[in-house]
């Protein structure tokens, strides 16, 4: 079969050459830098049985309009190529927020060897050996695949914009929407719709999925407490994690998937935050709250903010936040940093982005002392250098 392998930077290459291996002709084509394979004007003029395409690609593109034959998305592709090879139980997890933390309270949970991707690197377990370090993309699940199937463990995958319909057993972390796709197509929409393809997926509350399992229909939190009901049996654990809104949902997603799976909900007991994830850390007299991940948004850091005044009784708080250039698709919104501001009354901010500009004269930021900086990494640096004592909150949307 002749393949059209369309967006070379987000995968693509990865695909076309699991594609030559088994044996089709394939050309790329990098619609974003045009430094690799071929260039559109080319493809649009060869012929091709098949092309595969990523979902974020604005279905109105030139290249795309030009042709007649069918065209696949990089997560049915992904799907295809891994054909009948699979590691079992396949755990796909997908959402706007919540992911790595829903992923690593469920490897952390289950039995047996596996591997866990996800956007902050790829894990043997239980060994807790870091393997690798890839994006979410669909096409990076095909390496961690190929690994769990050798070892014959689980695989738990982090997967940008949906699921590949491989796995057999998806997860929506949240309910929050966006735009992609040139702003023509719904990111919730998109992971509903590839999550339904699984034989059983779990969504997070709030989400309306036709043949989804509700979290809260098997999970319930109060307080510290967590209870799982499924199969005919019921199970707790408790967690001061569960007192935080960013850790609740993803540890009550996998207390029902692992629950779901035969396996044992009691050992989230002993999960602990993960760096970028609320971690919390000691500088002296200074705490910092690290929230600082690729779903960091306005909700995530007033509950960052809440977490360091309530584990240190101290109210000042220098606030690093903003997005890295270029990190993240979905971006992090000015109205939506700015009602945090508002809402945190910081005792100073130190921005990251270019996007920013000119927030401090606006109600809300106005007579909040505000310094820029370039990256997470020289805000950090600069929170530490102003704050004596009290708490630092990095809450900068970044890969890490």
């Amino acid at each position: 079969m002749r393949v059209l392998v369309i967006d070379t930077i987000h995968g693509g290459l990865d695909i076309a050459r699991y594609l030559s291996a088994r044996g089709h002709f394939t050309d790329v084509v990098d619609i974003y830098r045009g430094s690799t394979g071929i260039d559109p004007r080319t493809a649009a003029l060869r012929e091709y049985d098949l092309a595969v395409a990523p979902v974020h690609l604005d279905p109105g593109h030139p290249l795309l309009q030009s042709l007649a034959i069918p065209v696949i998305s990089h997560h049915v592709a992904v799907r295809w190529i891994l054909g009948k090879d699979r590691p079992s139980p396949f755990v796909e997890i997908t959402g706007s927020r919540g992911k790595t933390t829903t992923a690593c309270a469920l490897a952390h949970a289950m039995d047996g060897p596996g591997i866990l991707h996800t956007s902050a690197g790829t894990y043997r377990f239980p060994e807790h050996e870091q393997i690798g370090k890839k994006s979410i993309t669909p096409a990076s699940v095909l390496p961690a695949a190929e690994e769990a199937s050798r070892t014959g463990g689980w695989l738990i995958a982090e997967v940008s914009l949906g699921c590949t319909g491989a796995g057999d057993y998806g997860i929506i972390t949240s309910g929050e929407d966006y735009l992609f796709a040139g702003k023509k197509r719904h990111a919730l929409v998109e992971k509903v719709r590839s999550a339904q393809s699984m034989p059983r997926f779990l969504v997070a509350p709030g989400i309306d999925a036709p043949g989804a399992v509700r979290v809260e229909d098997v999970a319930v939190s109060q307080g510290d407490s967590c209870t799982c009901c499924c199969g005919g049996r019921t199970t707790a654990f408790t967690s001061p994690l569960l007192s935080v809104e960013s850790y609740r949902t993803p540890l009550m997603l996998a207390a029902a998937a692992v629950c779901e799976l035969g396996g044992e909900p009691a050992r989230l007991s002993s999960f602990r935050a993960i760096p970028g994830r609320m971690s919390e850390s000691r500088e002296g007299d200074v705490r910092v709250i690290d929230n600082a991940n690729s779903g960091t948004s306005g909700p995530t850091t007033l509950d960052a903010a809440e977490y360091a005044r309530k584990i240190t009784g101290l109210d000042e708080i220098t606030l690093v936040i903003g997005k890295e250039t270029g990190a993240v698709c979905e971006g992090f919104p000015a109205e939506e940093l700015i009602a945090a501001i508002g809402k945190i009354r910081p005792a100073r901010v130190i921005l990251v982005g270019e996007e920013y500009a000119g927030i401090e004269v606006i109600p809300g930021c106005a007579g909040v002392p505000l310094t820029h900086a370039g990256s997470l990494k020289e805000g950090a640096s600069l929170a530490r250098s102003m704050t004596r004592q009290g708490n630092i909150v990095l809450s900068v949307k970044c890969w890490r």
